[in-house]
C-alpha cells in the first residue's frame, strides 16, 4: 500500500484524484481555489462542475466524469464529504480503479466526522491521488509560521517585531489575519516593519484589557473607546474587561480614601492613578 502524497494548499498537486481534508475553511478555500487556477493556467477550456456529497445519487460521477463532444479537461469538485451518502462513497471507491481522462476529481472533507472513512483510506493508499491537509492552527508558533509564509509566497521581507504585533492583533481568526497580511502587501516599503503594522492596525495592536483601562484612566475617552471596538471584534471577554475596569478604580477609590498608600502598590498604573486622584 503506497503513502499517500501530500501537497501545501499554496501549491497544490495536480493529480487525478485530490481530498482537501482539514477543519481550516480558509486553507481549504484557498487550496481549492489555487487549484481552479493552476488547472486553468494549463486548460483556459476548462470545464468546472460543483456537487455536494450529502445529496448525491448513484450514477451523478460517472456522468459528471463522462467525455463531453468537444472532451474539455475538466475539474468535479465535491464538497461536504463529511456528510456524503452511501452511494458517493461507493461510487468513489470505484472512481479510484477507473478514473476518467482529462478530469481532476476533488473531494472536500472537513474532517467533522468520520464520515466516508472506507473511501478516505481508499483515497490514501492510492498512486493517482494527493492529499491537501487543512489542520486548524491552534498554537502561536503556527500562526507566526503561516504569518512568515504569507510574506515569503510574496518574496517580500518583514520583521519579526512585525509578525508577531500582526500576530497579536489577530490571534483568534487566520482569514482575518490573512487580509491583514494582503493590505501590508500593498505597502511599498522594501521591508514590513512592525511601525508599518502599527500604522495600519495600531488600534487593533493595542487593544488590550489593561492598555484600554490605562487610556481610559489617563482621560482620554476617545481613544479608549476607539480601543475597546478593537478588542471586542477580536474576541475579547467584556466580562474579563469589566472585571479590569472594577478593579483599577476600587483601587483609584483607595488611594483617593488614603493619601499614604501608593499607586504602584495596588497595581495600579501610577500615573494614571496620580493623575486621575489629582483631577478628582
Amino acid at each position: 500500500m503506497s503513502s499517500p502524497k501530500t501537497s501545501t494548499w499554496r501549491k497544490p498537486a495536480l493529480t487525478p484524484v485530490i481530498l482537501v481534508h482539514g477543519s481550516e475553511d480558509f486553507f481549504a478555500s484557498e487550496g481549492i481555489k489555487n487549484v481552479k487556477e493552476a488547472l486553468r493556467a494549463k486548460h483556459p477550456m476548462l470545464e468546472i462542475n460543483e456537487i455536494s456529497a450529502s445529496d448525491y445519487q448513484a450514477g451523478e460521477l460517472l456522468n459528471l466524469a463522462s467525455p463531453s463532444l468537444f472532451a474539455e479537461p475538466r475539474l468535479i469538485v465535491v464538497t461536504d464529504a463529511e456528510k456524503c451518502t452511501d452511494a458517493f462513497i461507493e461510487d468513489g471507491k470505484n472512481y479510484l480503479s477507473q478514473p476518467a481522462d482529462e478530469t481532476t476529481l476533488l473531494i472536500r472533507h472537513s474532517g467533522s466526522s468520520v464520515r466516508g472513512k472506507a473511501l478516505l483510506e481508499a483515497i490514501r493508499s492510492s498512486d493517482i491521488a494527493s492529499e491537501i491537509v487543512c489542520k486548524k492552527i491552534e498554537y502561536e508558533n503556527d500562526r507566526i509560521a503561516f504569518a512568515k509564509g504569507q510574506f515569503a509566497a510574496e518574496g517580500r521581507s518583514v520583521t519579526d517585531g512585525a509578525i508577531r504585533a500582526l500576530v497579536n492583533a489577530f490571534n483568534s481568526d487566520i482569514p482575518e489575519l490573512a487580509a491583514a497580511i494582503s493590505q501590508l502587501l500593498t505597502d511599498s516599503a522594501e521591508n514590513i516593519t512592525e511601525e508599518i503594522v502599527n500604522r495600519y492596525y495600531g488600534g487593533r495592536v493595542e487593544a488590550d484589557a489593561w492598555r484600554i483601562i490605562s487610556v481610559a484612566l489617563d482621560g482620554d475617552g476617545d481613544r479608549a473607546v476607539y480601543l475597546l471596538r478593537h478588542a471586542l471584534q477580536t474576541g475579547q471577554d467584556p466580562i474579563l474587561l469589566n472585571g479590569g475596569f472594577a478593579f483599577r478604580l476600587r483601587n483609584l477609590a483607595k488611594v483617593h480614601a488614603d493619601r499614604r498608600i501608593s499607586p504602584a502598590a495596588l497595581g495600579g498604573s501610577p500615573r494614571a492613578l496620580s493623575d486621575a486622584i489629582r483631577d478628582v
